[in-house]
């Protein structure tokens, strides 16, 4: 009931640590002399590392999408919130989204300059035609995923029969196998491979974090109850989403992973989900 509480009750704000950290990411030497699919991996990793890690009191499946409770994160490299968006965004009446002081600086400061002519929606315009710019402007179309990513992606069962340690072992045998005399786009292929591994490997290093943050607060909490509780949700953090789930709670929290790990690499309009739940987990 609390946590419901919560989550009706808490605005909705806007988080700029992903866009701050993504900055952080690309400004650094390790953007560098990379492929575009290691990049966008070794960045996911990044970010995973060291985004704030929220477990709020009462839960039972831990991890949230940003540094708080209903905390929206941004995504610079798509599309660049203005300041006069930031300030749309944290009146509007409808949707609205509180925006402190500390993200418009953070904005002004550093994201809007670095990102201004290398976001996704400032490479379309710069290709499109006057003409298809004024359709745009004239409200023709409205939606093109100039500000976010494919989504509407559905899960399939693969993660409820396996962990992403075994996933690791099949991306290192279809390295393997790749044909470089042959085939023209083994080098891309691999380098697709190795992102997967990268990612795989943020994950469960994230779950990780969890597991150790879990363990702090288990170790401070006084009533034996909820320190039950805390025990059993590290344990779970450290067994998924490296190894296959065991049971209902470790298949929740693995798939919580995942999702976190889809709207965190990208935006995806929140359209993605677990699929055929009921026939993935049943017994």
């Amino acid at each position: 009931k609390k946590l419901r509480e919560q989550s009706l009750n808490t605005k909705p704000s806007i988080s700029s640590e992903r866009a701050a950290l993504l900055t952080e990411f690309y400004k650094s030497d390790r953007a560098k002399k990379v492929s575009n699919p290691v990049k966008r991996a070794l960045a996911f990793k990044y970010i995973l590392e060291n985004k704030s890690i929220c477990i709020n009191k009462g839960e039972l499946i831990v991890g949230e999408r940003g540094p708080t409770p209903r905390a929206t994160p941004t995504y610079p490299e798509i599309t660049i919130h203005s300041l006069n968006d930031l300030d749309i965004l944290n009146s509007r009446e409808k949707t609205s989204y509180s925006v402190n002081e500390d993200t418009k600086k953070l904005y002004e400061k550093d994201i809007i300059p670095f990102w201004k002519g290398q976001s996704i929606r400032d490479r379309i315009f710069e290709e499109v035609s006057d003409e298809w710019k004024a359709a745009f402007e004239a409200g023709i179309f409205t939606e093109f995923m100039e500000q976010r990513a494919p989504g509407h992606t559905v899960l399939g069962g693969k993660i409820y029969k396996n962990g992403l340690l075994d996933i690791k072992a099949e991306i290192r045998e279809s390295i393997q196998n790749l044909d470089f005399l042959t085939d023209p786009e083994a080098y891309e292929k691999r380098e697709e491979l190795k992102a997967l591994d990268i990612c795989a490997d943020a994950l469960i290093h994230f779950a990780q974090r969890h597991a150790e943050e879990v363990s702090k607060l288990a170790k401070k909490e006084k009533r034996p109850e909820r320190k039950k509780e805390l025990e059993k949700i590290a344990s779970i953090c450290s067994h998924v989403p490296a190894h296959a789930p065991q049971d209902l709670w470790e298949a929740l929290q693995y798939y919580w992973f995942v999702h976190l790990g889809v709207i965190t690499e990208l935006n995806g309009w929140d359209s993605f989900n677990p699929g055929r739940l009921d026939q993935h987990l049943y017994p």
